[in-house]
This record gives structure tokens, C-alpha cells and sequence, in this order.
């Protein structure tokens, strides 16, 4: 074989950083040339350099990768434990197993990287008995522009019980809904295009028992030094009046009418007022009807000053509101999950999470399938000031145990608690008489296989996204009975190849102790018919043996973002000829029947057999148009049956006529 076709490969293309704190992100796309091999790996080498960039020296010890820094087979590597406000550089490098005897250099690609400054400490501050306003400088340097600043705060010592992470664009926010007399520990951090930074240091703030002013506010302070000169003027006046008037025939009056203004918002105005009253009483002198009229005007426009002035900040609209608690995520506007079995008595977690909808309310029109627990229907559910909508209508059978009834309701408690436009929405429940409903939005295309078979071959690969024992559960799921979350990303490898194949059955009519027999000697199902390489690899690094070395879901989520938006990655297919069934690698059939029943398409005997297909020989050539002709339309058994029979013309000496 010639050195060109078993060559090193090209360097790395693309290459992607994203920056989280101390730690960053580090992506690429494979080598153009892969020296036409298949096994590709990737090792990294790490340098911080000075500011400048001039002076570099090895990492060291102290960073880390996950998985691993060397023999990477996956285009992506986390990078933890890095000084923050640092620079650095990385080196990825591709290889296959005959780069070691080249003496061509290795294909690189350089990353370079500046981790985030900390947010400056916090720079003034407001509190009352249940607010806190806090003020602070972004970093000096930050590592792209900044997006926006997020602020942690929690009760003193309470941190891994109960804490609360705010957003804003601003450089200043008010944090409300506080407890009085309580301390608080405040932390910022910013976030620009290259990812969040690190937390800055830790601020306690106690809110006071009861509202003050804080002199430190300049609109506090204004407010307070206008009231302040509001009320010397007014005492100004009132003892003007005061010499002046010498009535007394409205001495009884005023007296009344000012201890009538005396509520009032400003402490150092209350105390004036109160000394001028005290004044007039005791030398039985009258106030004259401008002076209060005076000291209304007074008090109309302060009343004005507070509701137009800044009294309190209002909170960004921009910002949201997370909060953690007890080892769950609370988003904004949603509930804390709960699981239904976490409740003594069951019913009430159905109380708790689903509307008791009126059975009169319910019409059913048609039976559309049956599952465990009884019959699904569709029909209309009539909501009062609404129009009638469309829903699923799901009965437990007649005869039914507590346990089956328990089972039952527990799954309406779990979607109860979802209001996602990706989740099956909730309606209600029927509970106070028989039979016993869950009632949900009527999903049209109805179930995810039924769907894709329906429309085999009218879909691309990027408009498809999206189910399930055995077949889907990973290897040491299997043997331990331990779930995971890198277990679960297993079962979605499996879901993809279910995906790109139009609803193929998983390693198709193995039974379940073959496929575990295989899975355990290394076997992974091949690329399906047309399956971009991308997702052919990405389902093989779901199915890596060890879990850790499976990708986390975030790392799917950020590789399939990528292909998105980039389609022409999707260019490059997998070999068609991959595509076999397992159980039979070679053929060594007689007939047309024998090789239909060998590769799972025993269905279209007689279409062949009616098509005049009765030998080997006949079927060699056969043409997607002439397969369409004799009934076989949906696309991914075309492509099954053409790729078998090009199977048989390069294994035309095993066959026997």
C-alpha cells in the first residue's frame, strides 16, 4: 500500500475556546487529510505565558484535563484548575498509528486563551430591613466584551442549604425579598463572549431592623437635605406668623389642623411641626390660615418628591432570578420537582400537581391505542370561557389494583409539575369517579417510531432530533442496576442511530442475550444508510465502554450546535457497506427467499417473487426505480436491499446459485 494512503494526518481546523471561570472549553474540527486512516487521536501541551506573550513555561502538574490529556479520541477537552486573569497556550496535536515513523511534523493547531479577572470589590452600598443595593467595577481587562454580570448571594453559613444567583447588564443592582436583621454574603463575577470569570471576594451585608436612610446614597441624601431646609423654612414661617398675627380667634383651630399633618414621611419635619405646635398651645397665640396653608403646599410636594423621586431601586428588568435549594435548581417562574413517591400519601401529590377536571367537561371520540394501564383516546375537553380543545384521553382499565391505580396518577404528578413546550403538557385528571383519567394535549404526529417510519426519507439529518431496555441501556447499567447520567447518554447514542435510520430496530432481531454478548466483545452498531461521519462518531463516543469517557450531555448539546450550524460537516457519510446486520456477515443463501429472510426483508417475498425475481442472478442488478415499481417505497429498506446486493456482487463467490 502506498505511503500517500497510510500517511499522518493533517492538523486540527476550527479550533474553539470557551472560557468558565478557571476552567475553559477546548473544541476542534478533525484533520482534513486523515492519511487515510481511521485512527485518529489527539494529545494537548500546555504553556502559560507572561502578559506579553514573549516569555512561556510548561503548566505543569497543577492543570487538568478531562478525559485525559493525551490519546484523546474525541475533538474536545475541559480544561480545570487554571489561575484566573492568566494567559495561555495550548498545543492540540493529531496523530494516527503511523505518525511515530514519519519524519513529517506533526499536524498542530495553537489555541491561546485568557482566563477572566475577578469583579472588582463591591463599591457602595444601600440597605434597609429587606433590601440591599449593591454597586461594583467590572474587570479591567476582560477577556471579549462583557454580556452580563452575575451576582450570588446567600445567608451567612447557609450556602450549600439555600442560595440565589441573580443577572444583570447593569453594574448595579437591588437585591429585595430579603429577611431584617440578617447577614448576607454577596459575590460577583461577569460574563463576556469568551465565558464567565471567577467570583470575586466575598462581601457581608446585614440588613437593619428597620428602614434607614444611608447617607452614602447621593439620592438619599438629597432627599433627606431637601426635607432638612423644608423644615428649618417652615419653622421660618410659622414664627414669622407667629409675630405677626395677633389674632386669636383661630387659636383653638390650628393647633387641631397641625396635629393632623404630623404623619409625616420625613423624621426631621415631624419634630419641627411638633415643636411649633407644643410652641403655639402654651402661649395661646393663633396660627394663621396661610401658614398651614403653607405647610400643606409643603407636604403635597414632598408626597410628590417621594413617588417621583428615587426612593428605592427597582430591579433590572433584564435580571433573573435562579435559586438552589436542597440540591435543586429552582428557574424563574418554575417549581422545585418532586417526586411523587416522596409523598406518604399519593393522592396528595395528585392534589398537589393536577386539576380535578368535571368527567361532563370530557367527550371522547376514538380509540387510538392501548397501553399498560388501558385504553388512550382522543377527544375534546370543554374549559370554561375557552373554546373546546383537542386532548389524550388516557382510562385505567376496569379491576384495577391500588398499586396500578397509584402507578397511574403518580405519572400525572410527574407531568404536572413541566410546563415546557417540548414536554406533553397536562390538562387535568379525573379522580372522583370511574374510570379514572389523565387527561393531556393531543400530540398530532403522535409516537416518535410511528412518525419517523411514516416519513422515511422526507427529512434531513438536522431536522430530526430526538426515545427507551436492553437495547438502549448501557453495558454496566445492565450488569449493576446503576443509572447515571453517562448511562443516559448511551441510551441517546441509541436513540440517534434509531433517528438517522428511519426507526431501524436496534442490532435488529439479535435477542436481548446476543446483543449483551456482543456489546461486552466490542461491538457497536454501524452508521446507518447516509449518516453523516460527525454523528456516526459521536454515537460511538456515547457507546465508549468506560462512562467516564463518555461526553456529558452540555458537551452533545454544544457538538450538535456546532453541526447546525455548520452543514456542510454533515457532507462527508459514513461507507454505506457498513450497513449489515450482524448475525449474518456473510451470505451463503440459494434462493431470493433465503436472502429476503437473511436480511430482514422476508416481507417482500411475494413482491419479488410476483416481479420475477426467483434467482440470485436476477437480483444483482436490481434499481431503486425498479424496487418502487414492485411496492418497496419506504427509503431505508431501499437502501438496505441495494446495499445487501452490493454485498453479494463482492461476495459473488460465497453465493451459492
Amino acid at each position: 500500500m502506498s505511503w500517500d494512503w497510510n500517511g499522518p494526518p493533517s492538523a486540527p481546523e476550527n479550533p474553539i475556546s470557551t472560557v468558565n471561570e478557571t476552567c475553559v472549553t477546548l473544541e476542534w474540527s478533525p484533520p482534513r487529510d486523515t492519511g487515510g486512516r481511521g485512527d485518529i487521536s489527539y494529545s494537548l501541551h500546555c504553556r502559560k505565558c507572561s502578559g506579553d506573550g514573549r516569555k512561556c513555561t510548561p503548566c505543569g502538574s497543577s492543570v487538568h484535563f478531562v478525559p485525559r490529556q493525551f490519546g484523546l479520541s474525541s475533538a474536545s477537552v475541559l480544561v480545570t484548575d487554571l489561575q484566573p486573569d492568566s494567559n495561555y497556550s495550548f498545543t492540540v496535536e493529531s496523530q494516527n498509528g503511523v505518525s511515530d515513523f514519519s519524519p513529517t511534523p506533526r499536524g498542530t493547531v495553537v489555541i491561546n486563551v485568557t482566563t477572566s479577572q475577578t469583579v472588582s470589590v463591591v463599591l457602595k452600598e444601600r440597605r434597609s430591613k429587606d433590601s440591599v443595593t449593591l454597586a461594583w467595577q467590572g474587570p479591567e481587562r476582560p477577556n471579549g466584551a462583557i454580556v452580563e454580570y452575575e451576582v450570588i448571594y446567600y445567608e451567612k453559613n447557609q450556602r450549600e442549604q439555600n442560595y440565589t444567583v441573580l443577572k444583570t447588564r447593569s453594574n448595579m443592582m437591588t437585591v429585595d425579598g430579603l429577611k431584617p436583621g440578617t447577614t448576607y454574603v454577596f459575590r460577583v463575577r461577569a460574563r463576556t463572549d469568551g465565558g464567565y470569570g471567577s467570583y470575586g471576594g466575598e462581601i457581608e451585608l446585614e440588613t437593619s431592623h428597620e428602614d434607614v436612610f444611608a447617607i452614602g446614597d447621593p439620592n438619599q441624601s438629597t432627599i433627606l437635605a431637601v426635607s432638612i431646609a423644608g423644615g428649618i423654612v417652615l419653622l421660618i414661617f410659622l414664627v414669622t406668623c407667629f409675630v405677626v398675627s395677633g389674632r386669636r380667634e383661630n387659636m383653638e383651630k390650628c393647633p387641631k389642623l397641625l396635629r393632623r399633618s404630623t404623619v409625616l414621611t420625613n423624621h426631621t419635619s415631624y419634630c419641627c411641626v411638633r415643636a411649633i405646635i407644643a410652641l403655639r398651645v402654651h402661649r395661646r397665640t393663633s396660627v394663621c390660615l396661610r401658614c398651614v396653608k403653607f405647610w400643606v403646599l409643603l407636604r403635597v410636594l414632598w408626597l410628590a418628591g417621594r413617588h417621583c423621586g428615587y426612593i428605592k431601586a427597582k430591579q433590572d428588568p433584564d435580571e433573573e432570578k435562579m435559586q438552589f435549594q436542597h440540591g435543586r435548581v429552582k428557574l424563574p417562574g418554575s417549581r422545585i420537582y418532586i417526586h411523587p413517591h416522596t409523598y406518604e400519601d399519593p393522592n396528595q401529590a395528585v392534589r398537589d400537581f393536577a386539576k380535578e377536571i368535571d368527567a361532563s367537561n370530557i367527550r371522547i371520540e376514538r380509540v387510538i391505542g392501548a397501553g399498560e394501564f388501558g385504553e388512550v383516546c382522543s377527544g375534546r375537553l370543554r374549559v370554561q370561557g375557552k373554546r373546546e380543545i383537542y386532548v389524550a384521553i388516557k382510562s385505567l382499565k376496569a379491576g384495577y389494583s391500588d398499586k396500578q391505580r397509584r402507578d397511574f396518577l403518580s405519572e400525572a404528578s410527574i407531568m404536572g409539575q413541566f410546563d415546557h413546550p417540548n414536554i406533553i403538557r397536562l390538562e387535568g385528571v379525573v379522580t372522583r369517579c370511574k374510570p379514572v383519567m389523565i387527561i393531556t394535549e393531543f400530540m398530532e404526529n403522535g409516537s416518535l417510531d410511528t412518525f419517523l417510519k411514516k416519513h422515511d426519507g422526507q427529512f434531513t439529518v438536522i431536522q430530526l432530533g430526538g426515545k427507551i431496555p436492553i437495547r438502549w441501556t448501557a453495558p454496566e447499567a445492565i450488569a449493576y442496576r446503576k443509572f447515571t447520567s453517562a448511562s443516559d447518554v448511551w441510551s441517546y447514542g441509541i436513540v440517534m442511530w434509531e433517528v438517522i435510520s428511519y426507526g431501524e430496530r436496534p442490532y435488529w432481531e439479535m435477542s436481548n442475550q446476543d446483543v449483551i454478548k456482543a456489546i461486552d466483545e466490542g461491538y457497536r452498531l454501524p452508521a446507518p444508510m447516509d449518516c453523516p461521519v460527525v454523528l456516526h462518531q459521536l454515537m460511538l463516543d456515547c457507546w465508549e465502554k468506560g462512562r467516564s469517557d463518555r461526553p456529558k450531555f452540555g458537551q452533545i448539546v454544544t457538538i450538535l450546535d456546532k453541526l447546525i450550524r455548520n452543514p456542510a460537516s454533515l457532507r462527508e457519510l459514513a461507507n454505506s457497506s457498513e450497513w449489515e446486520d450482524p448475525t449474518t456477515p456473510e451470505f451463503s443463501v440459494n434462493t431470493v427467499d433465503e436472502w429476503l429472510e437473511a436480511i430482514k426483508m422476508g416481507q417482500y417475498k411475494e413482491n419479488f417473487s410476483s416481479a420475477g425475481y426467483v434467482s440470485l442472478d436476477s437480483i444483482l442488478y436490481i434499481s431503486v426505480s425498479e424496487l418502487a415499481k414492485m411496492g418497496v417505497n419506504l427509503a431505508g429498506h431501499q437502501k438496505k436491499i441495494l446495499s445487501s446486493v452490493q454485498t453479494l456482487q463482492t461476495q459473488g463467490t460465497h453465493v451459492q446459485v
